[in-house]
């Protein structure tokens, strides 16, 4: 586990020379009310920890501080913004005294800071001025790549960032969770997960809402997480969801019934997983969706010589996990289906039926397995079965909670097919 090292921040008070100008200018309005007169200059009654004559540049690794010079006068309001957009994050003492950054500032950045204050009268003051911050002395940058491709999802499309080089430190951590911002309309609550040290996966507490826009960008960029160690550029990431479709596959009735925005819409016969090959239970996102599968036995390990071996194309395949379950055509079974589990895993419809299927559901939607003797769906690394692991469990993995997940229990798996 690699360690930051503490470092002494040292905060150097630099007073603006540049000259009040609002010296003659009365502190009242003409109806007595000093808020309603327009700002004076305030240069005079505030100090800023940061250069702003030319050439000279702020140290990012230490805080912005802005102080009220003026014993009988305070600070109202600051408001410190890159040339990004991205707000720097403070706190104002309550006497107005002071105000400090409590958000890192990025490296090599020009920032804009508007200062508020009030006088002893109650008139208002205004200092607008721009510093910039040096660049850092090495180069080693984190990246972050979004997944997964912008486009339109069912609600159960989880939202994943990939890191180019694994972080393990705690704090690290949760710096660069704080920089990842997902953002929808409408608003729901959500949160990443740690599922390594170089995955995160995110998930609102209940499904997407359906017709939502949502937005995935970094502000990492720039920022110090570590000795050493920068945030680098990532591609924001927009996706939106359709209709919320979900689908319940009941192993003990043999049904599959689809619902579209909480309506039922169709419930067609299925067979699933046979004894020895049941069929996972628990909620599993839509992977992809194929045409046409060409699915062996082998994959999933059973010997060329044995009753069980298959070797054979299937047609309106929705992939569901990475480890080779589908629904699918399976016109073979027809006589089981509605009747009987005879499948190796996978659930089994007529040709007109998975056809049916395949058209109405999308990269997303929701195919959840109930009333199976299988094993319950793995949460990670054989597709997404985020959704299956309660949300105060998941909030626990986020490094701003408990300082996120190290498991690696859920190892990833090749990607056979079964049948």
């Amino acid at each position: 586990m690699s360690t930051t090292t503490p470092r002494t921040r040292t905060v150097v008070s630099f007073t603006l020379l540049v000259a009040a100008l609002g010296a003659g200018v009365t502190a009242c309005s003409s109806d007595g009310n000093p808020l309603a007169a327009d700002p004076y200059d305030a240069a005079d009654q505030i100090s800023f920890s940061a250069p702003t004559d030319p050439g000279k540049k702020a140290d990012p690794d230490k805080p912005l501080v802005v102080t009220a010079e003026d014993s009988d006068g305070r600070i109202t309001d600051v408001t410190v913004v890159d040339d990004k957009g991205r707000r720097v994050s403070g706190e104002l003492a309550a006497d107005g005294s002071r105000w400090h950054s409590t958000s890192p500032l990025a490296a090599g950045t020009r920032y804009t800071v508007s200062v508020s204050t009030e006088d002893g009268d109650g008139a208002p003051g205004r200092k607008v001025l721009t510093f910039d911050t040096s660049k850092p002395t090495t180069q080693k940058h984190l990246n972050v790549t979004f997944g997964p491709q912008a486009g339109t999802y069912g609600v159960g499309q989880p939202i994943t960032a990939e890191l180019d080089q694994p972080v393990h430190d705690k704090a690290q951590r949760a710096m660069v969770e704080r920089g990842l911002q997902v953002d929808s309309t409408p608003a729901v609550q959500g949160s990443w997960y740690w599922v390594d040290d170089k995955h995160l996966h995110y998930r609102p507490r209940e499904y997407w809402p359906a017709h939502a826009t949502i937005q995935v960008h970094s502000n990492l960029e720039n920022i110090r997480i570590g000795d050493r160690l920068w945030g680098g550029a990532a591609k924001p990431l927009t996706l939106t969801t359709g209709d919320r479709v979900v689908a319940i596959t009941d192993a003990a009735t043999h049904q599959l019934t689809l619902y579209k925005n909480d309506e039922k819409v169709r419930q067609v016969p299925i067979t699933t997983g046979k004894p020895g090959f049941d069929t996972r239970n628990g909620i599993k996102v839509v992977l992809a969706k194929q045409a046409s599968v060409r699915m062996k036995s082998s994959t999933i390990g059973i010997s060329a010589g044995s009753s069980d071996s298959y070797d054979l194309t299937v047609y309106w395949a929705t992939r569901v996990t990475w480890s080779g379950e589908y629904v699918h055509a399976a016109p073979w079974s027809v006589g089981s289906q509605g009747v009987a589990n005879v499948s190796h895993g996978c659930t089994g419809m007529s040709n007109a039926n998975a056809q049916w299927f395949f058209n109405n559901i999308h990269e997303g939607d929701i195919v959840q397995v109930v009333n199976s003797k299988g094993d319950p769906m793995e949460v990670f690394n054989n597709g997404f079965g985020d959704w299956n692991m309660p949300w105060q469990k998941w909030a626990l993995g986020s490094a701003l909670n408990s300082g996120g997940s190290t498991s690696q229990s859920d190892t990833a798996r090749l990607r056979p097919q079964s049948l």
